[in-house]
């Protein structure tokens, strides 16, 4: 294996990017989309699956580890890789997100954060050496800061100070970040920039993040209830003035179209749980739209979810069937969904990168929205 982290901008097609990563267990094309594996598992997914879909790395949670099975367990099979058996490179988010979702029982102090544990009550504290030391312990080949993301709505004046504590525990990430020393070796650490919708402050965010020194940039703090047209803002502002030879990275979004907009507008990195949750619900994603199997013009469908998909669910198995699994509670059906729904994500951002590397993304993006907007087979 390498041993160093490192970026490779290979191609443009406008403002959108095609780069390669390196990382300690091998590469990731981008730009990537990252299955998110919570708990160490992508739901319903081995591991030799996701690479013959064709993942290049997952995303897995400090957050939720931490709780169960802990940090020393899964350093005792040597780390998150060993123990879910991923070979490919992982990525760990810090747990700030997690902790937001928990507003109503964390208690936010300059130290870090004290909550109640979803699963038992019991009471946790979470700093930002605390979130280093267990993405350590899991041996992440990308780690990020551990961040208050901003609730939506906010004032500037809230969403100001809430900036300036994220900051502040940034720089105690790099610190403690770089005092494991060999324990990182080969490792990454990536910033997190806040601010809410308010586009100053995204800059001041970013300018800290900066001048504190990381190996890539993420931004958090959106698809938390803001709308599309906010969060687009951001990207605009924002995203020509991120680092150009470094890994760009936003979290939690989203629809297909959501990540190509993103695309167009710089970003390298992606992840969410919209492919596997929307497929456990019976959501499935096509060209022309999301079909909703449980609706009852399938129950006699002979067709595939989309004709001339080469998914392994595609090439199986009809409409009708997956309506019937979908019916009967069975979990082959949230299965073989999940394989359709991660394999049109991953599909589409291999095309997204032949058409940077041909420089015809523009006219790939308005083809494919085009689609999207006016769906054949979508269904409420």
């Amino acid at each position: 294996m390498t041993s160093a982290f490192g970026f490779e901008l290979m191609s443009t097609s406008g403002a959108a990017r095609r780069g390669r990563i390196q990382t300690a267990h091998g590469t990731v094309e981008t730009p990537a989309f990252m299955p998110v594996g919570t708990y160490g598992t992508v739901k319903a997914m081995t591991p030799e699956e996701l690479e013959q879909l064709g993942a290049d790395i997952v995303l897995g949670n400090t957050f939720h580890l931490m709780l169960r099975p802990g940090g020393a367990v899964i350093r005792d099979h040597g780390g998150l890789h060993g123990f879910m058996h991923w070979r490919r490179p992982i990525l760990t988010d810090s747990g700030g997100f997690q902790v937001w979702s928990l507003t109503s029982r964390t208690h936010v102090s300059e130290e870090g954060v004290e909550f109640n544990a979803p699963k038992d009550g019991r009471k946790i504290f979470l700093s930002p050496e605390i979130s280093m030391d267990v993405q350590c312990h899991l041996g992440s080949d990308i780690q990020m800061v551990f961040d208050e993301c901003t609730r939506y709505p906010a004032t500037i004046e809230e969403t100001q100070q809430s900036m300036g504590l994220s900051l502040r525990w940034a720089e105690r990430c790099r610190a403690a970040f770089d005092e494991l020393g060999n324990s990182n070796e080969g490792r990454a650490l990536f910033g997190i920039v806040q601010g809410g919708v308010y586009p100053k402050l995204r800059i001041d965010s970013l300018d800290g993040l900066l001048e504190i020194g990381f190996d890539g940039i993420a931004l958090g703090g959106l698809s938390v209830g803001e709308t599309r047209e906010e969060r687009d803002a951001v990207l605009e502002h924002i995203a020509p003035k991120m680092p150009a030879e470094q890994p760009r990275y936003l979290m939690g979004v989203g629809t297909p179209v959501d990540i190509l907009d993103a695309v167009c507008r710089g970003i390298d990195m992606f992840d969410c749980v919209m492919p596997t949750r929307h497929g456990r619900n019976g959501y499935l994603f096509t060209e022309t739209g999301t079909l909703r199997i449980r609706n009852a013009r399938f129950r006699n469908d002979l067709e595939p979810i989309q004709p001339g998909c080469e998914c392994y669910t595609c090439q199986n198995y009809s409409r009708a069937y997956l309506r019937h699994l979908d019916e009967c509670g069975e979990m082959l059906g949230s299965r073989l969904n999940t394989i359709h729904n991660l394999y049109f994500y991953l599909q589409l951002m291999s095309r997204i990168r032949s058409a940077i590397e041909g420089d015809s993304l523009d006219a790939f993006a308005r083809q494919f929205r085009q689609q999207q907007e006016t769906p054949t087979v979508s269904v409420a």
